[in-house]
């Protein structure tokens, strides 16, 4: 599995982020989930340069253009509900894929320990097709491989894009060991933090995207 670290250099996005992780920024719903988008804007652009493309004619008021466009088909999957603000923003470039959407959540047991639970999942056919999976926290990696797994009963994609907004270190090398039965697989991570804490929450990290985004839950 590839591995794109965008915090290796200086764009924009790193605004977002920053506006993303800031406890002074983060009481604002509106902001959060529209920098979220805009990450997941920003992702589907760089995406975009891996997929094959056609060449096509296009009549203009004037003549006839050339021009290449994507031939590939895309589903386009995430993982409620933390994850809908980061779809958006992949949706508002892929605006033509299809979508897939799967449940999952922590069920804890004793203590901090916990087991993630799949109990959701609507999606079309991935067969043949380019699945691009943008979940916006990576942190033990269960959760995203589990929705992976889930996907799979659908068929199997041609190729794999997993786009974080933020990730563990432990969770980048999760994905990589576990996603070795896909070749052509890209983990695409927006920044990569080394630590997670006692609950297995991502150090620095941004907190619970779930809650900033749409509230607190019981």
């Amino acid at each position: 599995m590839e591995v794109i670290d965008f915090n290796r250099s200086n764009t924009i996005l790193n605004k977002f982020i920053a506006e993303l992780r800031d406890v002074n920024v983060q009481n604002d719903q509106m902001r959060f989930r529209r920098n979220m988008e805009r990450v997941g804007e920003i992702m589907a652009y760089e995406i975009s340069k891996r997929l094959n493309y056609t060449k096509v004619k296009v009549q203009t008021p004037l003549g006839i253009a050339d021009i290449n466009v994507p031939e590939e088909d895309i589903v386009l999957a995430t993982v409620f509900r933390a994850g809908l603000p980061f779809h958006q923003g992949f949706h508002n470039y892929f605006d033509h894929c299809e979508n897939a959407f799967v449940s999952a959540h922590r069920d804890y047991t004793e203590g901090n320990n916990f087991e993630v639970k799949i109990e959701y999942l609507a999606s079309p056919s991935i067969e043949g097709k380019t699945l691009i999976m943008a979940d916006p926290m990576l942190a033990t990696g269960t959760s995203m491989f589990l929705a992976y797994q889930a996907l799979l009963t659908k068929g199997t994609p041609k190729s794999v894009h997993i786009a974080c907004t933020v990730a563990s270190t432990q969770g980048v090398n999760y994905m990589i060991e576990h996603m070795k039965d896909m070749p052509d697989a890209t983990l695409w991570c927006a920044a990569v933090d080394n630590e997670m804490n006692d609950h297995s929450y991502i150090v620095p990290g941004l907190g619970d995207a779930g809650d900033l985004s749409f509230g607190s839950k019981d």
